[in-house]
């Protein structure tokens, strides 16, 4: 079963590289972009036919290794 991770940053915290991409397209002429906030993106190919514990197992991994909670949120898709 394949699962998809997307990780962001928490509202609040500081991304000096989501700045810098933002900065960059706006001095490439894209006047439009007010913002832009950079993430992670993991497709995670795992061993298990229920869809539960799939999504269970791929939750425990993001709260272990794949996301700083303290200023990172996740969502399982």
């Amino acid at each position: 079963m394949k699962i998809k991770v997307i990780v962001t940053l928490k509202n609040g915290v500081l991304d000096p590289q989501g700045k810098a991409i933002q900065q960059t397209l706006n001095g490439m002429g894209f006047d439009s972009v007010k913002e832009v906030r950079q993430g992670k993106y993991f497709d995670i190919e795992i061993n298990e036919n229920n869809e539960v514990k799939a999504k269970s197992k791929v939750e425990d991994m993001c709260k272990k290794l794949l996301a700083n909670l303290v200023i990172e949120d996740f969502k399982i898709i």
